[in-house]
């Protein structure tokens, strides 16, 4: 009989459990990682005390979801999640059981779990493990399914069907047959769209910090899915991009989804905008049909002119609609606003200030991030050190930091003049005293030798004497 390691940590909540006549197993993910070979992270035990009865045994708990026997028990510096034997019935709101039913033993609660691999308990005595419905078998064949009958596990919480799928991308599993099947069910898909956006979003996100998002963006647009919550995305589905040029040879949803796998891992602001950078695509595509000078045959021109901006417009209602942050929607719609730049080493100073000032140096490192992104996106190759995009991108560096280190003015605050300043000189406050100190940094812009008091002043005089500016 396979065990597992039990920690020292929960073994003295065993020896607690124990002495007051009961027992307690460890479930759920952490059992299923520790199986991987994978770091477990969240603790979390089932038992047959009843929540009164572990308040009772232990000094700090709290009763995060005490009404379905869970609570959280702070010991020996974790926080560990602990629920009693449950058997539930009906899950009318697609999420919590109708009634809770405590159950007599540890097969009776692991029955009413989602997939085989999370239906695995360890016992804190010795660690051996129950497996009444072949997890450790869908584990070593890497198979990701429910335990029992698909569909009556899925219309029990339409977020399963999204948790296979995320399960899927994070852990390189494929879904067995008929659960896959299932989750296409028209029931199904109508319990799935009545999760709520909040619950979607933290599925969705951890797809994105998988090694390979595509795994289970894919899936998702196979099972109908990603229709379901972000149609935006889905319609790129056969937009075609490839022309005599040959800068892409997929169409746009792929190289959106492509273009994911090519962002950080551990970045999930530049993986999103990359997903979203192009999907503004869709609306900006026109054709024109030009003349090859080679050949002088007409050929067909693929454009998206201005698509950068439709798709910052779309990502922003997208995010808005998922509940990310507004600081999140921000960063990330200013990403795909900008991602379009090009640099070129015939670029002048002033034209790298102004990019500068204009991106912004916080956003940066994500933009150049977002553009390596957006090349592997076209083939699903990683740029090498020395190709003609990091080339690029380490000459952009390079001239940005000469500027930094020669501190010119990169905002109005840079200015050594102000407002007051120039109130002090007879303009009077209000708009023409913006457009003017606008003006002023326009001119420092273009040339930093301009950042001088009396210069400015001389200048900013000149220009309040103008009828209009």
């Amino acid at each position: 009989m396979k065990k597992i390691q039990i920690p020292y940590e929960l073994k003295k909540m065993n020896s607690i459990f124990k002495e007051a006549g009961f027992e307690a197993f460890l479930v759920g993910g952490a059992v299923r990682d520790i199986l991987l070979e994978k770091s477990a992270s969240d603790w979390d035990l089932t038992t047959n005390a009843h929540p009164q009865d572990v308040i009772r045994l232990f000094r700090h708990v709290i009763p995060t979801g005490i009404k379905h026997g869970t609570v959280t028990v702070h010991f020996m510096k974790k926080e560990i999640e602990v629920t009693t034997y449950r058997a539930d019935q009906g899950y009318s709101d697609g999420r919590h059981p109708d009634n809770v039913v405590f159950a007599e033993s540890i097969d009776d609660d692991l029955s009413r779990r989602d997939f085989t691999m999370n239906a695995i308990a360890a016992s804190l005595d010795d660690g051996h493990l129950v497996d009444p419905f072949g997890g450790q078998l869908d584990i070593k064949n890497k198979t990701i399914r429910t335990v029992g009958n698909p569909h009556e596990r899925f219309m029990e919480d339409g977020l399963r069907p999204v948790r296979a799928l995320r399960f899927a991308s994070q852990l390189d599993f494929c879904i067995e047959n008929s659960t896959f099947l299932e989750i296409s069910n028209c029931e199904v898909q109508k319990k799935i769209n009545s999760i709520s956006l909040e619950r979607f979003r933290d599925e969705f996100l951890k797809i994105l910090k998988s090694p390979l998002p595509s795994v289970g963006l894919k899936l998702m647009e196979q099972t109908g899915i990603l229709r379901l919550f972000i149609p935006e995305l889905a319609e790129g589905r056969g937009v075609t991009q490839a022309d005599a040029r040959g800068f892409h040879q997929f169409d746009v949803l792929d190289h959106n989804i492509f273009s994911c796998d090519g962002a950080p891992k551990d970045n999930y602001i530049v993986r999103i905008a990359a997903l979203f950078h192009d999907v503004g695509k869709v609306r900006a595509r026109s054709v024109s049909f030009e003349e090859n000078p080679a050949t002088k045959e007409k050929v067909e021109i693929i454009h998206f002119w201005k698509h950068e901006i439709y798709s910052a417009e779309i990502a922003e209602k997208v995010l808005a609609r998922l509940k990310f942050s507004n600081a999140e929607i921000e960063r990330i719609c200013h990403l795909i606003r900008e991602h379009m730049f090009y640099y070129e080493p015939e670029w002048k100073d002033s034209s790298v200030r102004r990019f500068l000032v204009r991106v912004g140096k916080d956003y940066l490192d994500d933009l150049f991030e977002l553009r390596l992104a957006d090349n592997y996106g076209k083939n699903c190759e990683k740029a090498e050190p020395g190709s003609p995009v990091i080339q690029n991108i380490l000459e952009l560096r390079a001239r940005i930091k000469k500027i930094e280190d020669e501190h010119s003015a990169l905002s109005l605050k840079d200015l050594k003049v102000n407002g007051k300043d120039l109130i002090e000189r007879g303009i009077q406050p209000g708009k023409k005293l913006g457009l003017i100190l606008n003006e002023l940094f326009q001119a420092v812009l273009d040339d930093p030798s301009m950042n001088d008091r009396e210069k400015l002043l001389a200048v900013a005089e000149k220009l309040n004497e103008k009828t209009s500016i």
